[in-house]
């Protein structure tokens, strides 16, 4: 089964301590238009962003989401795998995490700074591509994958829900 993760950070003025809300949507094939299986957990005390090591506060969030779902054949994440060649983003962290035993894809809505153009990809009529990259899955089939998911735009239909379902908006 496939997964796509996402995570919304809430801002608690009269706390030292920000909370996450982490979603998941389930699906069978790339191109399935609905979800088998969704899951939205709350999580009370994160860590707080630094800037470049965004990870550390996703990370667990992600992994505590997954402690509550079967085992996904791969795991589509809302950022990037690798930010260039050498430097890991959430995607690899999350590799390394899970022992390095499921694939994960990237697909970020804006570009990095040192990011290659081969990872973009255009869908429907947009003129703004997505950036696929990759870890235990060759970059050129993640990218076709992301390409034929459901949907009309640019962004494919269940990454779309589970990133309102993340929101509170589903």
């Amino acid at each position: 089964m496939l997964c796509a993760i996402d995570v919304f950070y809430q801002n608690n003025p009269d706390s030292e301590n920000d909370r996450a809300r982490a979603s998941a949507v389930l699906f069978n094939q790339w191109n399935d238009a609905v979800a088998e299986k969704v899951l939205t957990i709350d999580i009370e005390k994160v860590k707080p962003y630094i800037s470049g090591k965004f990870y550390q506060r996703e990370l667990p969030c992600i992994l505590a989401l997954l402690e509550n779902l079967p085992q996904p054949s791969c795991v589509i994440v809302d950022g990037f795998v690798f930010l260039d060649q050498n430097k890991m983003g959430l995607g690899a962290y999350l590799y390394q995490a899970l022992e390095e035993k499921i694939p994960i894809v990237g697909v970020a809505k804006n570009p990095y700074t040192n990011i290659a153009e081969n990872c973009a990809i255009y869908r429907g009529e947009s003129k703004k591509p997505l950036y696929i990259t990759s870890v235990g899955m060759e970059q050129s089939e993640a990218k076709a994958c992301v390409a034929n998911m459901h949907g009309m735009f640019r962004f494919p239909t269940l990454l779309k829900s589970v990133d309102s379902l993340c929101r509170g908006l589903l």
